[in-house]
């Protein structure tokens, strides 16, 4: 875990000097000429940016999140678009969690987690486990596919309720609850992560096993690269 965390800061280090770092194949970048606003890409969707707000499972707001907006790259978010226009046709709109997440908030998820007397939301986000597992089962990590900015954690809305869909569990909780495939929820919550999984499948995005909310673009166009720019309207600012 130390050497993990020297290491990112010897990356971060050099990135502030070069523009760009490059270390176990991980490239940091702060150019976001191929990210576009998700509101605008998507403008039937939903935002309830969870680490803007303190509702999250650190109980703080996250570095990096300056302004409760949400980037994707143009790709993802032309993808998106398809899967929105479709679920709208259904009845359904899509609500939006996160999306691209900057690199300084997964290092801020990596020193809470360093941090094992902080459990203010532990009975609302891993009541079932012990924080120091966090790093060891793979809850926390170094890097997220969502710093690659093709990934977005989302969930339907219902139109004609006007409610949150029900989908047995709540995003970002950590447990088996939250895997895709969980069969100690209703029949009905099942179908309804079933209903948002297909659509998403059905239009170039993949799955992750342990979250039902969690899909990356499947050809996403930097497979390689965190990004660090804030999300904030001055990064997309003239792009």
């Amino acid at each position: 875990m130390k050497r993990m965390l020297v290491m990112l800061s010897v990356c971060l280090a050099l990135f502030a000097v070069t523009g760009a770092c490059l270390a176990e194949d991980v490239t940091l970048s702060d150019d976001s000429s191929d990210f576009v606003l998700l509101s605008e890409a998507v403008p039937d969707a939903i935002l309830e940016i969870r680490y803007y707000s303190t509702y999250n499972f650190v109980g703080d707001r996250i570095d990096g999140y300056e302004e409760p907006l949400a980037f994707l790259t143009k790709e993802a978010a032309q993808a998106l678009r398809v899967v929105s226009d479709e679920l709208v046709e259904k009845g359904y709109r899509l609500k939006i969690y996160d999306a691209y997440r900057p690199q300084m908030a997964v290092t801020h998820f990596m020193n809470w987690a360093l941090d094992t007397d902080d459990v203010r939301m532990k009975a609302y986000f891993y009541p079932e486990l012990e924080k120091d597992v966090l790093f060891p089962q793979g809850y926390i990590a170094e890097h997220s596919g969502h710093s690659r900015g093709s990934t977005v954690d989302l969930t339907l809305f219902d139109m004609t309720t006007e409610k949150e869909v029900d989908m047995g569990g709540t995003f970002d909780y950590f447990g088996q609850l939250s895997h895709p495939d969980y069969t100690g929820i209703t029949e009905e919550q099942y179908a309804n992560r079933m209903i948002l999984r297909e659509a998403m499948l059905s239009h170039g995005f993949k799955p992750l096993v342990e979250e039902w909310w969690h899909f990356t673009l499947e050809n996403e166009p930097f497979p390689d690269t965190y990004f660090t720019f804030p999300v904030n309207s001055e990064s997309l600012a003239g792009e």
